[in-house]
């Protein structure tokens, strides 16, 4: 396994993480006995690096990570996030404030390495009839921002970062703000722009290398979607615990049946070394110098993990793909 430091936090994190998410459902659906195994597994492989939310399995998800924890006591690193729903936007720093008190002890723990904004950030609040969180929301006074320096001044967590999901001007502004220490990075090899520029007239949506922007003010990168839901994970990624559907597309104009066609055009990669589709999205997120991390099995469904962890930065692998 290798590590990379995760930013200017200075956390040694594994390339590649645990992803504890709905999508690979380990650790939602499987059997206690399962997630020891799997846990296990991960850290023989030198995974360091463990990621959940309360979105996933509704708590489930940080409830079985916390008991597996506390059976193996290993030294490792746990991220976990928060949404701030439309009836939360009168108190965002009491919403914090609940959320991560109910997410410690869910997982048995004084304190989180990492606490992540989940919800969608647009350049105003309700942007396109869909909950999202504006900018000013997120950098205001008694905003999503102060909310986290109010958190971490209590030692509940360590550091602070956001998903980059949403309108692509307002993401590039929290990240220029210099309030947070991560981004979550939508990044695979269906759509790269986070990382590379893309042709004029791209389809996707374009992050327009918001991957690099975030690097160069010294922010910690954690790839996410690695695996673009399960659409590059070829026929195992709806397998075993797997979630057997999927939700609403991430992306603006996504669609996963047309991301699965799409996916079988690049099985020309399969040569040599790469011997699946999947081992070639990990390769293409790694690939990336300034990813601290990369990853998508554990947290979906089928990736991988020194120092003392995030207290380090990684990826998660949980058939989703994700990388920090």
């Amino acid at each position: 396994m290798n590590y990379r430091t995760l930013g200017r936090t200075g956390l040694r994190v594994s390339e590649i993480g645990f992803g504890c998410g709905n999508v690979g459902g380990m650790l939602v659906r499987g059997s206690h006995e399962e997630q020891i195994a799997a846990m296990q597994r991960a850290l023989e492989l030198g995974i360091n690096y463990f990621d959940t939310a309360p979105s996933y399995g509704d708590g489930l998800s940080e409830t079985h990570l916390g008991e597996v924890l506390t059976e193996l006591r290993p030294d490792v690193g746990v991220a976990t996030k928060f949404r701030i729903r439309n009836e939360d936007v009168s108190d965002i720093r009491g919403a914090v404030q609940r959320s991560i008190e109910e997410s410690l002890a869910r997982l048995g723990r004084e304190s989180v390495d990492l606490l992540q904004l989940h919800t969608q950030i647009t350049e105003e609040r309700g942007a396109g009839g869909r909950e999202t969180v504006g900018v000013a929301d997120v950098l205001g006074s008694g905003g999503v921002a102060d909310a986290l320096d109010a958190v971490r001044s209590q030692g509940l967590i360590r550091f602070a970062g956001f998903t980059g999901m949403g309108d692509t001007s307002a993401l590039h502004q929290v990240v220029d703000s210099g309030r947070f220490d991560t981004v979550q990075a939508y990044y695979n090899m269906l759509n790269p722009s986070a990382g590379v520029a893309v042709p004029e007239g791209y389809a996707g949506q374009d992050f327009q290398r918001l991957m690099d922007r975030a690097t160069e003010r010294g922010m910690g990168v954690v790839v996410i979607r690695v695996m673009a839901g399960g659409a590059l994970g070829g026929p195992a990624a709806r397998r075993g615990h797997a979630s057997p559907t999927m939700g609403g597309a991430m992306v603006p104009g996504g669609d996963y049946d047309a991301d699965e066609a799409r996916a079988r055009t690049l099985d020309y990669l399969i040569a040599g070394d790469v011997s699946s589709r999947p081992q070639a999205a990990v390769r293409f997120a790694l690939g990336r110098g300034r990813v601290h991390g990369a990853g998508g099995f554990l947290r979906r469904g089928a990736d991988r993990g020194g120092g003392r962890l995030l207290g380090q930065g990684s990826a998660t692998r949980n058939g989703d793909g994700a990388a920090a």
